[in-house]
């Protein structure tokens, strides 16, 4: 025997080898599974935001599926170009010079025939001055009285409402920094105007709608149904979270440190709201437990399900592709009924049961397909079938009382302003700055409701009259 053979590894070894070999293939195919999984994440398959996506965007897919029809605006759809107003401010009349015929001069010609065309336009800005003279006069007493200022005519100089309101329509309304703000004002104004003059305006602003803001808490937390959702934004340096409150008439948003019920109870709307409570999955909306009913948004869970299918792969049957579909067939049906009908009742019954059996068997199959848990990712699809199974009914709701919506897409329209602003001009220097913020989208967003503009809105608050809506 010679010694190469001696050193050979024998049959075992060379099977336990073989074992930990495959064991340790396995582990390296699950961790590459997981991290593909990651880096495929978006915004078209979860929460996170568009503008997390980087510079290289996923390809658009939109959850809506085929009509059939063709896009832009369909037959018998009414168009709508800019109408000529009937009373111009001014009009300027052009004659033709000569016949364009013989050439003959045309002065004592008949008029028989006239085009409009109008121009809109805006006049040069230029800033009025109003002095305001407080005459003091002496009696024949001796004494020496003064007329008082009007009301809000307090310093040497200052400007006055219509000044404000474009102040907080482009520093709160459009986003633009404090310095950008007074650049822009200075421009259009002829005036100098000074960052530190932004920044105090807004405050003012913000401190002015302290009833405006207990008034709104007061009418959401008593409404039948009101969207929640929250987000964060960078303060100072940290982050600190804004949550939105919103019906179809009010709109609330309330900045706090923290992230949870803490912030929640400071808002003042959850503690009493006894209505349909919309939001997202995350726990603490369900600590809530004197809401009517919790309506979790299909919009989100649609997205996780798109994930679901994504790590499936192109063209594999998958239990959360059956789920996402018999939901999108239950809100057709929904709509279609709705928009002949004010309730559900009267509703394809059968039709209804055939698509919620599909979503509770692909339900079914989720779990089973999931139960071994032999990934970080594979646990969390199981974690989404067990709460699709767990709150079928939240999920659900909106088929069966028509009061309750299918998405929570009116609170995200609130909070997606957030990080707008944030994009555009970046974090805020203060929790108070990001206080004054938030209280004035919440004015502008309900005045917007009521079919009032940001700047009129601003204007009235700006005249120290904030605008309140009509109550029934």
């Amino acid at each position: 025997m010679t010694s190469s053979d001696q050193s050979a590894p024998s049959y075992q070894e060379l099977a336990a080898l073989v074992v930990q070999l495959r064991s340790e293939l396995e582990h390296a195919n699950k961790r590459i599974f997981e991290l593909e999984a990651q880096i495929a994440r978006s915004s078209r398959n979860s929460s996170q935001p568009p503008s997390a996506d980087g510079l290289v965007k996923p390809a658009p897919k939109s959850q809506r599926r085929r009509t059939g029809r063709k896009p832009g605006g369909q037959d018998g759809h009414p168009g709508r170009t800019r109408a000529q107003t009937a009373d111009p401010d001014h009009v300027a009349e052009h004659q033709p010079p000569a016949c364009e015929g013989c050439g003959a001069d045309l002065a004592g010609a008949a008029r028989t025939g006239m085009v409009r065309r109008q121009v809109v336009d805006l006049p040069p800005i230029k800033p009025t001055v109003t002095e305001h003279q407080m005459i003091e006069r002496t009696c024949a007493c001796g004494k020496a009285t003064r007329a008082d200022a009007p009301q809000g005519v307090n310093a040497p100089v200052q400007f006055g409402a219509n000044v404000r309101a474009t102040i907080c329509y482009l520093y709160l309304g459009q986003f633009l920094s404090a310095k950008r703000t007074a650049q822009a004002l200075s421009d259009l104004l002829g005036c100098a105007v000074s960052a530190g003059t932004v920044i105090s305006t807004a405050r003012r602003a913000g401190a002015g709608l302290e009833a405006f803001t207990r008034t709104a808490a007061q009418h959401i937390a008593a409404a039948p149904v009101a969207h929640f959702d929250e987000t964060g934004l960078r303060v100072g340096g940290s982050l600190v979270w804004v949550h939105s409150a919103s019906t179809n008439k009010w709109s609330l948003l309330t900045a706090h440190p923290k992230r949870g019920t803490a912030a929640m109870d400071a808002a003042g709307v959850l503690p009493t709201f006894t209505g349909l409570a919309v939001h997202d999955a995350w726990a603490p909306y369900d600590t809530y437990t004197d809401v009517g009913a919790h309506v979790l948004c299909n919009a989100h869970l649609l997205r996780e399900l798109q994930a679901v299918c994504d790590a499936a792969g192109e063209g594999v049957w998958c239990w959360a592709g059956q789920a996402a579909q018999a939901l999108r067939e239950m809100k057709v049906l929904v709509d279609e009924h709705l928009a002949k009908s004010s309730s559900l009742a009267g509703i394809d019954s059968a039709r209804m049961g055939t698509l919620r059996h599909q979503w509770s068997s692909a339900v079914a199959i989720g779990l089973d397909q999931t139960s071994g848990r032999e990934s970080k990712l594979v646990a969390k699809f199981h974690a989404l079938a067990r709460r699709m199974r767990n709150r079928q009914d939240d999920y659900l709701r909106f088929t069966v009382d028509e009061r309750a919506p299918f998405d929570n897409n009116p609170a995200e329209r609130q909070v997606r302003m957030v990080k707008v602003r944030q994009k555009v001009s970046g974090c805020l220097r203060s929790l108070a700055g990001a206080e004054w913020f938030c209280a004035v989208r919440s004015y502008v967003a309900t005045a917007a409701k009521h079919g009032i503009g940001m700047f009129d809105a601003l204007v009235y608050l700006a005249q120290g009259q904030c605008w309140m809506p009509e109550t029934v």
